[in-house]
């Protein structure tokens, strides 16, 4: 019996180039999807169901939490267009570190809403995406295809 022969550093580096491709295309592809989500009604996609959408989910959560609703209403009103942004810059490699960074914050954003209301489900599933976010930083080291290279990587 042959032992198994240690891969070679550029083989890891090349396995660890595609992991955080996949990661950063799913954590992409995601975020930018939530985005596009929040305009839509009735099959339909359009800024009049963004900002009734967003005025429902403002009203909600201010009715069961402590949270005020000028607050929640600036917070909704904002949320789409980050959300399709942040997806966008991840999906074409536009300052990922910092993309990464400001997207995960942003889930952390949504989950405090989350528990304000105490919807603990939903808290759970933000939870496995800012997990993913904290590997995808954690190997961001590894980012290859990129549009716009961060200073630091």
């Amino acid at each position: 019996m042959s032992e198994p022969t240690p891969s070679s550093p550029a083989a890891s580096r090349c396995e660890y180039t595609w992991a955080f491709l996949i990661l950063r295309l799913f954590l992409g592809l995601r975020t930018f999807f939530e985005g596009v989500e929040k305009f839509e009604k009735g099959g339909t996609y359009s800024f009049k169901n963004y900002y009734e959408n967003m005025g429902r989910m403002a009203q909600g959560i201010t009715g069961a939490s402590f949270l005020p609703l000028w607050a929640t209403r600036n917070y909704a009103h904002t949320l789409g267009y980050l959300l399709l942004v942040l997806g966008a810059a991840l999906l074409l490699g536009v300052k990922t570190r910092v993309t990464l960074i400001l997207t995960g914050l942003l889930y952390v954003s949504l989950s405090f809403g989350l528990m304000a209301v105490q919807e603990n489900e939903g808290v759970a599933w933000l939870g496995v995406y800012i997990g993913l976010f904290a590997g995808a930083l954690a190997l961001v080291r590894h980012n290859r295809f990129v549009l716009w290279r961060d200073r630091f990587e």
